[in-house]
This record gives structure tokens, C-alpha cells and sequence, in this order.
């Protein structure tokens, strides 16, 4: 989808005062996710039927180019303007779909994701990362909305064996690095994907309190779930187990609730060829979590410096809500095994003759209004330094036993080749060959994974180490000096 100057000027001639972003993660695996291409092609039609239309659309899991174009054919009405992420091996399965033109755009893969040796999981061969966009909505300097779009690693364990545990970790420090920069520039930032990660945890506390953006469901909906209803975090809460009805509208649950179908079991999922199967909304819910977030950044901005008439202003979460439940028409399945979230922003200038209106109030507060910004504490830095030393202590291990077999199976090589010229009968000599053939490939695939992977790993822990131990020592000496001027007052 290019970008027509002429439809550029179009699409910006009219002041924008809201925005609606929307972020699905569409379970496009090619050969692998259940009726891939019929569920697609429905999700473009039923984001063009959203009524009012999203802005900006981000998408994850849209692994193959036909079926991102399928959905922009759907969409090209509403959404003109996209742009299909190309990563790692077979694609990082990001998308980007804009009712404006996209300026610029990057893709920032992750130091830390995976493992090739988990070739089943795949990570590691997609090249997760964070697709950055700038789309501009208007004709100033700070008329663009810069859009960050990601998934991060998966979750494939359960605590506390969760050896991508720091993966994911590393990877919302560095998007919050990103984010951080961005808003600097003085413009909208916002953040969207599946980050696999639940609210108020480790991971979504370092992008909060690392950059200068809010969690907008948890900015309407403060008191809304911190993961599932067995979770330990949540259960502490002393809170029944919700419903479905309630984990859609109240928790904001885009992942494993009641009401998807692809979380069912395969007999219950059988039945929906011949009867749709609804689901009672009062029903328990106690698996729906929230995964899918939609960060926005703080405000109030200020305004170009060109125009000296114009008033400081900041963007107002309006709404939010949970997307694209509906079944597919003809397959009684989810579109998706994850639902949307949407949030829709709306402009307020912040003037002292008009300040922010009541029904407004939800206002993006600045860095330490809000309590869910707070900076990370001693002992979260302590956390991560563990959970990096920890995992750090196992890719050493790796690299080093991998190394041994790489020798070892060079060994072995040698050491049939030799054995072939005392070999009795051929068929020992080839069972020999066969041997030191199978060994020695092996043993090359571990050497270079010990060389060149695990290496580089080492070398990106060691950088995301420095980073957190640097960031430790500057909350520590901030906190002696709070601690010091309060004495002193």
C-alpha cells in the first residue's frame, strides 16, 4: 500500500481530535493455525464494518503477505495506508493499517528472543522485535502519531521454570527505551501488541515506569484484573471468580476467556460445524487474561513553536474496549484466538480558561501522578539481576557442553575414518561412515551454535546487565538523596 501525496493531503486537510487504535494478534501461522485463510479474510471484513472506524491498526500473527493484503482489500476504504513487516526467516508477523500516510517506518528486532534450538516454538526464527511507524494526522510539526507495534515472546512456560523469562523481560526494557525516546520528539506516542504479559507484572511495571506511557484500560478500569483468576497475584485480591460478561467489559480479557472458541476443548469445538454453541455471559470465566495492550503517552504536549497562538494540549483516553468477538459467519468459530483492544483518544487544549472538562478526566497524567508510573523499585532491579545472572549461568553451560561435542564428534570422526581401513566387511565399514557422518553433523551444528549464537546471547546479556546495574545505582543515589533532603526539611 503506497503512499499517494494527493490522498496524503487529502486524508490530513481536516484537524484530527481523536484517534481510535486497535491491536489484534490475527493466529495467521502459515500450515499450522485451523482455518487460517477463511478467518483472516473476516477479520478485514469485520474491520471495515467497526462503527466508527479505527484509525490505526496493528496487527500480529499475520505471518504471510497474502493474507495482510487480503485484509487491506477489505479494509481500503477506512484503512489506505499500511505497511507489511519483514523479519528474521519466515517474517515477524507484524502489520501496520492507517487511515493517514505513514511517513517512516522501521523495524527494531529484539538483542534477546529465543533460541534456535527451540526450532518447534519458532521465536527465535521470526525476528520478534517492535515495528515503528510515523503516521501523520495533520499538517504541523507534531502532527504525527508514532506508533510502536510488537509481540513479544511467548510464555511457553510455567513459573517459575520459565526459562524465556528474561527474554521477555529484556524486551520490555527495550521497548521502553524506544517509547522513552520517541517521546521526546513532543508527539503522540502509542504502543501496541500482544506482550505477553499480565497487568501490574514485572514486564508491563518496567514499560510504564520506563517510559512516559499509561496503560489505557487500567487508566479507566484501575481496579481490573491482574491475570487470571488463579493467578497468585489475583487470588491475593480476595475477589470472585468473574464472569465472562465481566472479564470482556470490566478486565479488558483479549486471551484464553470462555468466550473464544479456539480455547474449548476439540470435542466442544467439534460441535460448532452444526450448532453455534453460545456461551452464557454470567458463565465463570476463571482462564480470561488481559495480554494485549493498547500505551499511550502522557500529556500535555506543547505546540509547534511556529504558531505562537496555539495552547499546550494532551490527549484524554475516551474510551476502551474489547473488539472482534464475533464468530465467523459461516464456521461458528473466534476470528481469532485473541480478541482486539481498542482505545480511542480524544484532544484537549489545556488552556486556564478551559480546563479539562469532568467527563474528561482520564487525562494521560504526567510521571509521578499516577501511581501505576512509579519507578521501578531496588529490589525489581535486584529481580531482574537475578533472573539475568540465572539465565546467563545456563547459556554458559550450553555454549560450553555444545563445544565439547563439537570436539568430541570431530573425535569420533577421525577416529572411524581410521576404523574403515581395518573394517572387515563393507556393510561395517558403512555403518562407520554412516556414523561419523551423523556425529560430525551434529557436532558442526553445535559448534556453530556455540560460536555464533550462544555468544552473541552472552554478549547481549552482558549489555543488558550493564544497563540495569547502571539504572540500579541512579535509583539508588536518587533515593539517598530523597532520603537526605527529607531528613534535612
Amino acid at each position: 500500500m503506497g503512499t499517494d501525496p494527493s490522498s496524503a493531503s487529502q486524508a490530513t486537510s481536516q484537524p484530527v481530535t481523536q484517534i481510535r487504535l486497535l491491536t489484534l494478534n490475527c493466529w495467521g501461522l502459515l500450515y499450522i493455525s485451523d482455518l487460517r485463510t477463511p478467518r483472516l479474510a473476516e477479520i478485514g471484513r469485520q474491520l471495515a464494518l467497526l462503527d466508527p472506524p479505527p484509525d490505526i491498526v496493528c496487527l500480529q500473527e499475520c505471518w504471510t503477505r497474502a493474507d495482510y493484503l487480503a485484509i487491506c482489500e477489505a479494509t481500503a476504504d477506512i484503512l489506505p495506508y499500511g505497511k507489511f513487516y519483514n523479519s528474521g526467516a519466515f517474517g515477524g508477523g507484524l502489520a501496520l493499517l492507517s487511515r493517514w500516510p505513514v511517513e517512516t517506518s522501521s523495524m527494531f528486532r529484539y538483542p534477546l528472543n529465543g533460541r534456535p534450538t527451540a526450532f518447534w516454538r519458532g521465536d527465535w526464527y521470526v525476528g520478534k522485535g517492535v515495528a515503528c511507524a510515523s503516521v501523520r494526522f495533520g499538517p504541523g510539526k507534531n502532527d504525527v502519531v508514532e506508533v510502536f507495534n510488537t509481540h513479544t515472546h511467548a510464555p511457553y512456560e510455567s513459573p517459575p521454570n520459565d526459562s524465556y523469562l528474561c527474554h521477555r523481560t529484556a524486551q520490555s526494557w527495550e521497548i521502553a527505551k524506544l517509547l522513552r525516546a520517541a517521546s521526546l520528539t513532543g508527539r503522540l506516542v502509542v504502543a501496541l501488541g500482544d506482550f505477553n504479559m499480565t497487568p501490574r507484572s514485572l514486564a508491563h511495571r518496567i514499560v510504564t515506569a520506563r517510559s512516559p506511557l499509561r496503560d489505557t484500560w487500567r487508566v479507566l478500569h484501575p481496579e481490573s484484573s491482574l491475570g487470571t483468576a488463579d493467578d497468585p497475584v489475583e487470588k491475593a485480591r480476595g475477589l470472585p471468580v468473574p464472569t465472562a460478561d465481566f472479564n470482556l467489559k470490566i478486565n479488558g480479557s483479549t486471551s484464553d476467556g470462555l468466550y473464544n472458541t479456539w480455547r474449548w476443548s476439540k470435542s466442544a469445538q467439534k460441535k460448532l460445524k452444526t450448532d453455534p454453541c453460545p456461551v452464557d455471559p454470567n458463565s465463570p470465566d476463571p482462564r480470561g487474561k488481559r495480554l494485549d495492550y493498547v500505551f499511550a503517552s502522557t500529556g500535555p504536549f506543547q505546540p509547534d513553536a511556529a504558531d505562537p497562538q496555539a495552547q499546550p494540549r494532551g490527549w484524554v483516553v475516551h474510551s476502551a474496549s474489547v473488539e472482534m468477538t464475533q464468530r465467523h459467519p459461516e464456521l461458528n468459530v473466534s476470528l481469532s484466538d485473541h480478541f482486539a483492544a481498542l482505545a480511542t483518544l480524544r484532544l484537549h487544549e489545556v488552556s486556564p480558561s478551559s480546563p479539562v472538562p469532568h467527563l474528561d478526566a482520564q487525562l494521560l497524567p504526567t510521571e509521578g501522578d499516577d501511581p501505576e508510573s512509579a519507578s521501578l523499585s531496588l529490589s525489581d532491579y535486584d529481580e531482574i539481576l537475578a533472573m539475568t545472572k540465572e539465565y546467563m549461568a545456563r547459556e554458559v553451560s550450553q555454549r560450553y557442553w555444545r563445544g565439547i561435542h563439537f570436539y568430541a564428534s570431530v573425535l569420533v570422526w577421525i577416529g572411524c575414518l581410521v576404523a574403515v581401513w581395518f573394517s572387515p566387511r563393507n556393510f561395517v565399514a558403512f555403518i562407520l561412515m554412516l556414523v561419523a557422518s551423523l556425529g560430525l553433523a551434529t557436532g558442526v551444528v553445535d559448534g556453530l551454535l556455540a560460536l555464533l549464537f550462544f555468544w552473541s546471547e552472552i554478549r547481549a546479556l552482558r549489555e543488558f546487565e550493564w544497563e540495569i546495574r547502571t539504572a540500579r545505582s541512579l535509583a539508588s543515589s536518587d533515593q539517598a538523596a530523597q532520603t537526605t533532603s527529607a531528613k534535612a526539611g
